[in-house]
This record gives C-alpha cells, structure tokens and sequence, in this order.
C-alpha cells in the first residue's frame, strides 16, 4: 500500500485532509495512523470521535471504502470494545449510502491474512463475479467429534 503513495498522487487537491487528531493511541510509524492524524491526506467518507473511515486508493472496485478505529492495534482482539462498538455503524452508514446491492465486510489479522499492522475493515462492494473480493470458501473436512472438542475448548475459555 505504501507503493501507492507516491508523491504526485499526494500532491493532488482532490484530496481532503483532516484537523490533527488528539488521540494519544496512535503510533508515529502506521500509515494508518498518519491518515487519522491528517499526515497523509484522504478521501475522507466519515469520522467519529472513534473511527475514521475512507475511499481506498487501491480498490478492488469501485467504491472499495476502508474504516479504521482511531485506536492503534495490529490484531481485532487487541482492539478495545468502543472502538469496535462504533466501526459497523459507520460501515453500514457507508454501504447505505453507496448503495450497495451486494458487498463484502471484510477484517484481516496477520501477515498471512493479507493485512498490514492496523486493524480496519473494508467494505467492498461485489457488482459482479470478477469485482470486489474473490473468496476460496473450501471446507477442510474436519469431522464433528473435532468440531465438538474444539467447540468444548472454546467454550471453555469463554466462561
């Protein structure tokens, strides 16, 4: 994602900016967290005193929107829940406005799952079988004594 800023897109005024943030969880070196703070111009949709929400430059189609919580955390759990309680009314306020017929929610965590060290979410919208997220949905087969000994480990550590 860094790649796709290069300095003539920065310097277009299309670009909105923000007033400097006063959240004091944000880190110096995320991307993400110099978009909150307005270091980085946006195509600003909708911010809160929570979460910050904006067109993604590298879209997977149009209309692709990311929301991020003004909270700096690399994995969802680490995410405190206020922050978490304010990020799907705004991607809902997004989805509605862009009029969306079919779209993906999408959260990532890790390297493996394609996500860089800011939790955020996307909403991206699926016009069609080749725009927005392609999703591999292949079960792995396992049988329910597994499912049924994972389900009690789980549940166990949710008591």
């Amino acid at each position: 994602m860094l790649s796709l800023l290069t300095p003539r897109l920065l310097s277009r005024t299309t670009f909105f900016t923000r007033t400097m943030s006063t959240h004091s969880h944000l880190t110096d070196d995320c991307i993400f967290c110099k978009i909150i703070r307005g270091e980085i111009p946006s195509f600003k949709l909708v911010e809160t005193d929570k979460s910050y929400s904006f067109m993604d430059i590298g879209p997977l189609s149009e209309g692709h929107a990311l929301v991020i919580p003004k909270y700096h955390a690399e994995f969802f759990h680490q995410v405190p829940d206020e922050y978490l309680a304010d990020i799907l009314p705004v991607a809902k306020k997004i989805a509605k406005a862009s009029k969306l017929d079919q779209y993906n929610v999408l959260q990532n965590n890790g390297k493996l799952a394609n996500q860089v060290p800011h939790v955020h979410f996307h909403v991206i919208p699926k016009p069609n079988e080749k725009e927005g997220l392609g999703i591999r949905w292949e079960p792995n087969g396992m049988k329910m004594d597994q499912v049924k000994e994972l389900y009690e480990k789980v549940k166990k550590e949710l008591d």
